[in-house]
Parts: structure tokens; C-alpha cells; sequence
């Protein structure tokens, strides 16, 4: 049973937590201790029914507000499928927790207020998605129940939001209207809507086809440790552990490791006290070579038949995530995967008003700022571009000062 994970994103108060409580709710993935709660709670909607929002508004502050203010991951499963869902915020206030919680998703659900159509926060965050690569959207007209169920506002939705697809190059877009509050056509179709002919919500969840998004010719495998035992029972044991993040390695295939350039082949792979005959992205394992050859934790094993690109000079969009600006005279530390190198920023090309979607200069980047720059890193760095590989092709920025992350990366370019 394979996962999907998702994130909900949408303007404030579309109705992306009384979505995902009525999807966990109507498929009675819900605690019993957690459904006692709801019962006995004060917090109530309009019409005396319980408030779904409750299940996925975990701080105080989103209690008190019922707003979401930092990402909630919720976990539930079918008989179909495993579901991991991220709540992510839909202020701008809050895009920093809206990108986290994004970066790992398969698929969006980007939620619109019938009554109000497609919102400046809406082009915000299509514009994030298309930002993060994220090949699925599921637009959900949510709140039908307070348009009379209009079938003529549905459809100039969808056509407002088509040319907003087209531009931001959003190929895949589904549209589901629903009624969170409700329940029309999350779980189960609705009979108020019988001039939709579409599947539920969760049926589409349920037979997304996800799989083809992983790209097995790009085997990639940050080393994280070499184990040497060095014991009478393991003398000559030598293995490399990691968790593979793409693709797939076979016994026999032939391998690079970078940023070194060596080349060896794929002996025996361990998983736990099995052999792999192969190993996909996902699983961490211990891969033996053939050959003895000097790597250490912050290399990368890759499949010689597909090399990544490699360079000291990378073209990235970035969102910069601390309160402190970017300070272009500082040395940073970029991580990616396991490997840690020193960066500055080069040059900043523009910076993405993401509201309007245009670009602008600028000298800095400040919290929840969104745009393209130039870094010059220390050591070579062997990426993918984040349009081929999500998983090899983006970086977390860190301050030397703090220690903490204060910027992602998606790397777009390579200079020689």
C-alpha cells in the first residue's frame, strides 16, 4: 500500500482544517479519545454542528483565532491507500510554514471560497506550487452550500482559473466543488450537486497515480556513514549507509562517486539482515562496491548512466525564512543532503512579488521573501535541477551565528 502525501493550502477561513477533519472524520479515522473531545467542545459552528477545524488546530493561538498559524501533519489511511496531509497556513504572514510544509508533497488541494472566487492569496499560492514542482492540484470550490450549490459560479471559477494554470504552467489541475461543512462530494458524491458528474474527494486521493513521478534512472544516495567494523566476525566489512532519496540501484550497476568523480559497481546491497537484489528511493540500506575507495558521509553514490550536474556557482530560487534580512557580505552554510559546504550569496537577480507574480530587483531578502540568486559555494556541489529532481535538487541555507535555517533553495541553473 503505497503513501500520498498532500497539503491543503487556500485564502484564510476557505476551510482548509474543517476539510481535512471531514476527511478524517467521515472515514472514521478519528481517536475515540479525540472524538470525545469534539463532542464536549464549546467551539461550535454557526448552525450547532461540531467544528471539524478543532482536529488539526493543535497550538492555543489557532484555537483561540481559528486560524491556521504553523503546518499540522495529520495521518490516516483507506483501504486503498496511506494518506499523509499537511495543514499548512494560508496567510502570507505565514509562507515560511507553508513552504515547509509543501516541499515533500505529491499533490495540492488549494482551496477557494465559492463565494468569493479566485483571491489574490489563491494566485499566491499556485504560484508556490508551481514554485515547489508539485506535478498534482486539486482546486476544491469549497463552501457550495452557501452559493445555493450554483453550478454557473462553479464553472466561472474554473474558468477564471485556467488562465492563472496556464501561466504558472500547472498542467494537472482537477476541480472538485465541495462543501466541507457539509460534506457534499469530500467522501461521498453529493446529491445537491447532481450536475457534477466528477469523483469525490477521496475517491480522486485514492487513485491518483503518483508513481510515475519518480524518476529511476536518477539513483541517488547521499552517504551518511561508512561502517567498518573492523571485528574477527566482519573483518573485511565495508559498506556504505544512507537512505536513498531517487531512483533505484541494482546489483551490478554501475556507480559514481562524487564529488571524487571514482567509479566502481554495486557488489550486494543490506537491508537490514536481507539482500537486496535492488533498493529503491525511500529505503534506507547499506550498499558494498566492488572496489575499496576512499569516501566519507556528505558524498553521493549515483548511477553512472545518469550523472548530475556538478559546480561551484548554482542558480537558485530561494525563500528566505528568518526574521534576520540576508546579509549578502556573510558567509552561510549550505547543506545538501548530508553535505555541508561554505556559500555566499553572489548576486541577487530578482525578487517575486508573489501576490501580483512580478519580478523586481532588490539589495536583500527579508522574512517570507521569495526570488532567484546566484551562489558561489566553497567546494563543488553535484546537484539535480529541482525540475527533474526534487530530492537532489534543493537545499536548506543555515546561519553560521544561530545555527538555524534561514533559507530553502531549488537549484534551476549551473555555471561552468
Amino acid at each position: 500500500m503505497n503513501i500520498l502525501k498532500f497539503f491543503t493550502a487556500g485564502s484564510v477561513d476557505d476551510g482548509k482544517s474543517t476539510l481535512i477533519g471531514r476527511l478524517l472524520y467521515d472515514t472514521d479515522s478519528i481517536l475515540t479519545d479525540q472524538l470525545e473531545a469534539l463532542q464536549t467542545s464549546s467551539r461550535k459552528n454557526d448552525d450547532g454542528s461540531i467544528d471539524l477545524a478543532i482536529l488539526t488546530d493543535g497550538l492555543r493561538a489557532e484555537r483561540e483565532q481559528g486560524i491556521t498559524i504553523d503546518v499540522a501533519y495529520k495521518y490516516f489511511q483507506t483501504e486503498k491507500r496511506k494518506f499523509i496531509i499537511a495543514d499548512t497556513p494560508g496567510h502570507i504572514q505565514y509562507t515560511r510554514n507553508m513552504v515547509t510544509g509543501a516541499s515533500t508533497a505529491n499533490l495540492a488541494i488549494i482551496l477557494i471560497d465559492a463565494r468569493n472566487g479566485v483571491a489574490e492569496q489563491t494566485i499566491r499560492h499556485s504560484y508556490l506550487v508551481s514554485l515547489l514542482g508539485i506535478k498534482h492540484v486539486v482546486l476544491c470550490i469549497n463552501k457550495m452550500d452557501m452559493v445555493d450549490y450554483s453550478e454557473e459560479i462553479y464553472n466561472d471559477i474554473i474558468s477564471n482559473y485556467k488562465g492563472l494554470a496556464k501561466k504558472l504552467h500547472l498542467e494537472d489541475v482537477n476541480y472538485i466543488p465541495v462543501s466541507a461543512l457539509k460534506g457534499d462530494n469530500v467522501v461521498q458524491n453529493s446529491i445537491n450537486m447532481p450536475w457534477y458528474k466528477g469523483e469525490s474527494l477521496l475517491h480522486f486521493l485514492e487513485t491518483v497515480d503518483t508513481d510515475h513521478l519518480e524518476n529511476s534512472k536518477l539513483a541517488r544516495m547521499p552517504v551518511q556513514w561508512v561502517i567498518r567494523p573492523q571485528t574477527e566476525d566482519l573483518h573485511d566489512y565495508r559498506g556504505y549507509a544512507g537512505r536513498i532519496i531517487s531512483g533505484t540501484f541494482s546489483v551490478g550497476d554501475a556507480i559514481t562517486i562524487l564529488p571524487s568523480g571514482v567509479t566502481s559497481a554495486v557488489k550486494k546491497i543490506d537491508f537490514f539482515e536481507k539482500d537486496l537484489k535492488e533498493a529503491k528511493a525511500g529505503q534506507s540500506v547499506v550498499i558494498h562496491l566492488k572496489d575499496n575507495i576512499d569516501i566519507s558521509r556528505g558524498d553521493t553514490i549515483v548511477n553512472s548512466a545518469a550523472l548530475p550536474q556538478d559546480s561551484k556557482q548554482i542558480e537558485a530560487d530561494i525563500c528566505w525564512m528568518d526574521t534576520k534580512p540576508l546579509d549578502a557580505s556573510l558567509m552561510y552554510t549550505l547543506q545538501h543532503n548530508s553535505k555541508k559546504t561554505r556559500c555566499k550569496i553572489g548576486e541577487i537577480v530578482h525578487k517575486v512579488d508573489i501576490n501580483t507574480l512580478d519580478k523586481h530587483s532588490a539589495e536583500d531578502f527579508k522574512l517570507n521573501d521569495i526570488g532567484r540568486v546566484i551562489l558561489k559555494t566553497a567546494e563543488v556541489l553535484p546537484f539535480d535541477l529541482y525540475e527533474d529532481n526534487r530530492a537532489n535538487g534543493s537545499a536548506i541555507l543555515i546561519d553560521d551565528r544561530t545555527n538555524l535555517t534561514v533559507a530553502a533553495l531549488m537549484f534551476r541553473n549551473a555555471f561552468s
